[in-house]
């Protein structure tokens, strides 16, 4: 069919909007209308928790060494001083429950338990509905069949922009060629993309399949992407609503709920204020829950993701990469400085008097100097650092390889977690220390590091010792090591969650991802 244009519009405003999807394809069956709302549902919350893990490091950058002022977007007046120590979690920022999950509460491991919590069945959710798109006729609605469609859709955005509205296609038998465009983009573009760029997010994944995140430019690319599919999501559901409101609301809603094409039955309307009015409510009980119960939030976190993150991207072991060439000019730090009078000591004579204990359940313990441990071997790594805030930084680090610590002290058999105890304390108080699997640790790059960029470690960065276990988060890497000890379980130490930030700001255990 031709369309004749007159100053860009068509002379017929109907004919770019009519049969872009086949008119034998006639309403919605109960799985969409389901999995519809389901997807509704699950976004909010998505949405909601990923704008509280921004603010914990409110900048987006393009390049991995996230200095201060190279971010292309900051959601922070702050503007990092240099005339004194300022950390990453310094600079971290409170959002409005209204926007965030959960809101005010300083704590990116709450909004990240609830975001794993959903991510899951968000995508089971949109597999089932991909797969049922195909096996029915309803892929006829929104996979195009002709280029013709770019040029169509352009027409019917021109129709909008310049508020001549056109006659609207009924959408219980097709869609206009916008609409149909818009769709398909929400589904098979903007969904891929938000998980891809959230996996190249996880050190896991990003220290063995270094090519993925490649696909954003780097790590930091996947980060802004992620939050750019995020504002599309926002802007398309905005647009979206409104069109549904302008084209006959009544109508629609019946065809989102009760699968009937009835203009003036309001039942389908007071069904979706019910779906609104649960997810409000939804969201209300998840900022209570999140202030009063949150260490649900966590168990359910970790039976969910734990067990998952157990049997699949923990396994994957770190593969070099990086050069020196990579290493970042600016590295954030991060934890205060330890206020252990014994640290202090030890610091003002270059650590010369440092021995770290090595005990617990082992054939060997032992009392080890720096000048012992650099004896025993060295391993140099240049890998990128990934902490839970969202921050990255590349940088070399040298030290022993914790399997050689294992074989020098022989751990029993019934071992199977390693305890790493800090100087330093932790946020709110007591000695800061964190769990790792033996298994992690015995993994490439897991070292006790003693260099950092071919220098000694400085006391910022965790002199005398600080930990790399390259497959896992930031706060897994303990800085200003004081003693290791081999355990049966994480569930004997301190509150059993296995880590200061696990026990008081309910982390990860397996911080894989």
């Amino acid at each position: 069919m031709d369309t004749i244009f007159i100053f860009g519009l068509p002379e017929d405003p109907s004919l770019a909007l009519l049969n872009t999807a086949e008119a034998s394809v006639k309403g919605f069956p109960f799985w969409l209308i389901l999995c519809h709302w389901i997807n509704f549902f699950f976004l909010v919350i998505l949405v909601r928790a990923g704008l509280s893990i921004l603010y914990d490091h409110p900048r987006l950058y393009f390049n991995e060494g996230c200095e201060p002022d190279s971010e292309w977007l900051k959601f922070t007046p702050v503007k990092v001083p240099k005339d004194k120590l300022w950390t990453a979690k310094d600079d971290a920022r409170y959002i409005n429950p209204v926007f965030g999950l959960p809101g005010y509460r300083h704590t990116v491991g709450i909004a990240r338990g609830w975001h794993f919590i959903h991510v899951p069945f968000f995508v089971l959710n949109g597999i089932v509905f991909v797969v049922l798109l195909f096996l029915t006729d309803q892929w006829l609605r929104i996979i195009p069949t002709s280029w013709q469609i770019i040029p169509d859709a352009w027409n019917v955005f021109v129709h909008y922009a310049t508020f001549n509205m056109p006659i609207e296609p009924n959408g219980f038998y097709h869609y206009n060629a916008l609409q149909q465009l818009s769709y398909f983009a929400v589904i098979f573009i903007l969904a891929p993309l938000a998980m891809l760029s959230g996996m190249s997010m996880s050190p896991a994944i990003e220290n063995r399949f270094h090519w993925l995140p490649k696909l954003f430019g780097n790590r930091q690319g996947a980060r802004s992407v992620h939050f750019l599919v995020m504002l599309s999501y926002t802007f398309f559901f905005v647009i979206h609503v409104t069109m549904v409101i302008i084209t006959g609301v009544v109508r629609n809603m019946n065809h989102i709920t009760l699968g009937t094409d009835n203009p003036s039955n309001t039942t389908g309307l007071y069904i979706v204020i019910g779906i609104i009015l649960f997810t409000i409510a939804f969201s209300v009980y998840a900022h209570w829950v999140s202030w009063n119960r949150p260490r649900w939030v966590q168990k359910t976190d970790a039976f969910i993701n734990g067990n998952l993150w157990q049997n699949t991207i923990d396994k994957l072991k770190p593969s070099p990469y990086y050069k020196k060439e990579d290493i970042s000019p600016f590295f954030w730090p991060n934890g205060k400085l330890p206020t252990s009078e014994t640290w202090k000591e030890l610091a003002k004579n270059k650590f010369k008097d440092y021995k770290l204990k090595i005990g617990g359940l082992v054939e060997n313990p032992v009392e080890l100097s720096l000048d012992e441990l650099m004896k025993l071997g060295k391993e140099q790594n240049i890998t990128m650092h990934h902490c839970i805030q969202g921050w990255t930084g590349v940088a070399e680090w040298g030290g022993l390889p914790i399997r050689a610590i294992v074989d020098l002290v022989k751990p029993h058999p019934s071992v199977t977690t390693v305890v790493f105890y800090s100087f330093g304390e932790g946020l709110y108080g007591g000695v800061y220390y964190d769990t790792h699997t033996l298994d992690n640790c015995l993994k490439p790059a897991s070292i006790l590091a003693w260099e950092m960029n071919y220098e000694p470690l400085t006391e910022v960065y965790g002199a005398p010792l600080r930990l790399r276990v390259e497959n896992q988060l930031g706060y897994k890497m303990v800085k200003w090591i004081e003693r290791i000890e081999f355990v049966e379980s994480h569930k004997t130490v301190g509150k059993g969650y296995g880590g200061k930030n696990e026990d008081d700001e309910y982390f990860d255990l397996l911080a894989s991802s």
